[in-house]
């Protein structure tokens, strides 16, 4: 097929349309829960849209050092929601942007090993993280489903009623269309909810008429970063497992495409990752990972060539540039956004259940594994205080309830799953032995 300029622009849209409503909801669940203005919640959409432009660039862009070279397009993780909003509630907002630079900096290092550490994040582990991350991040959906914490109109039936309305709507559409409408389902319910609630007059658009058409990028805007142990160590966590997520995602485009992912391509493609990782982290906006929605998309379409992400990234480039697109999307009513969110999180817990369902359920060490760490993970969530009277070198571990439950299931594992596979080697040994002394 000829690719003409229309036909390049118009897949590109398809792509940014099927990634923006992830690519402008992270900054607006973060930004709301850390009550930021309105201008500033405006500037980290803007900001997050164009280095989620700047970060599939660098992706697509195959080099020496770094980029998978495949059409892959990257957005915000949804797993660092939680982390984020965690460790800006306890240290401010500074420390996010802190942890994030560390964090992908550590990927970039370890993107060359990373086949060797891999081990210790098996589908018992990485469910159970995804999984307390996804259960950690509800009580904020269900905070905003009745008008955000604090609100004067806390649980009213106005509220009430945008915020379900706006469930069943995304539930209808999935049920009834299939491909690129259900893809977009969460972009057109917070759509039609926010027209909905313009008609209560719940939607004040003095906000974009103020906004101006162009800015500038600020590196910093928020602020020097400001680094902590117990956020690093969290936003690492995170790190890992958006590696281990798009490791099955460079797999899925290399079968796509007809291309055979080497080692060293995955390399690069993580060390890509760790840049744009450092990138968001530069320019405060946020954690980036490959969207597997956008890998449907090049399936469904069958179009892989690589001009039609570059063009989707110059589009995400463009957009983060003008405010008054960014400040549009920060009129969504904050019940509108809860219904929304209840959906999308409950995605991220069943993406984690959905990474438990390769565990070995017959062994019960496995249950134990994910019963000890999801329950003290959503434990330390609900009750921080638990170990506050312990010393603050050991509180750098148990204080985030995302990196005690992550930690527990690494340790658990270890305890477990890595004995039983000395065992298995040394029975082995012992049977070759054995043979050997027979004949």
């Amino acid at each position: 097929m000829k690719m003409t300029n229309g036909k390049l622009f118009s897949l590109g849209i398809q792509h940014v349309l099927a990634m923006y409503a992830g690519a402008v909801i992270v900054p607006l669940i973060v930004g709301g829960a850390l009550k930021l203005s309105t201008e500033q919640l405006a500037y980290l959409v803007s900001i997050d849209l164009l280095t989620c432009g700047l970060a599939t660039l660098l992706q697509v862009w195959n080099n020496r050092f770094f980029g998978i070279g495949l059409p892959v397009v990257l957005g915000c993780t949804f797993t660092a929601v939680g982390p984020m909003i965690a460790i800006g509630s306890q240290y401010g907002i500074s420390a996010i942007y802190g942890s994030i630079l560390v964090s992908g900096l550590a990927v970039v290092l370890l993107a060359g090993v990373f086949g060797k550490i891999i081990k210790l994040f098996p589908p018992v582990v990485t469910g159970s993280v995804v999984t307390i991350i996804g259960v950690t991040l509800i009580p904020v959906a269900i905070q905003d489903m009745a008008g955000g914490q604090g609100s004067k109109d806390f649980g009213s039936p106005d509220n009430l009623m945008l915020s379900f309305g706006v469930l069943a709507f995304i539930i209808i559409v999935y049920r009834l269309f299939t491909g690129f409408i259900r893809a977009v389902s969460i972009l057109l319910g917070l759509l039609a909810g926010t027209v909905a609630a313009s008609f209560m007059g719940k939607v004040d658009f003095g906000p974009v008429a103020d906004a101006s058409w162009f800015h500038m990028v600020k590196p910093f805007y928020f602020g020097p970063p400001t680094f902590h142990a117990s956020a690093i160590l969290t936003m690492v966590l995170v790190a890992i497992v958006s590696m281990i997520e798009s490791t099955g995602v460079f797999l899925a485009l290399g079968k796509i495409c007809g291309k055979e992912i080497s080692p060293e391509q995955m390399t690069k493609g993580y060390r890509a990752e760790g840049f744009a990782v450092m990138l968001g982290g530069v320019f405060n906006a946020f954690p980036y990972t490959t969207y597997s929605q956008n890998v449907g998309l090049v399936q469904l379409s069958g179009i892989r060539t690589k001009n039609v992400i570059y063009t989707a990234g110059g589009m995400l480039i463009v957009l983060g540039l003008v405010p008054k697109v960014a400040t549009v999307t920060t009129l969504i009513p904050t019940p509108v956004m809860g219904g929304a969110m209840v959906a999308m999180f409950g995605m991220v817990v069943a993406s984690g259940i959905k990474m438990l369902s390769d565990v070995d359920f017959n062994k019960q060490e496995n249950l134990l594994i994910i019963a000890c760490s999801v329950g003290l993970g959503l434990g330390v969530t609900v009750e921080p205080d638990l170990f506050a009277k312990l010393p603050k070198a050991v509180r750098i571990l148990t204080d985030n309830g995302i990196v005690a439950g992550s930690l527990t299931a690494i340790a658990l594992n270890l305890v477990f799953n890595a004995e039983r596979k000395k065992v298995k080697i040394q029975s082995r040994k012992e049977s070759a032995v054995g043979a050997l002394t027979t004949k």
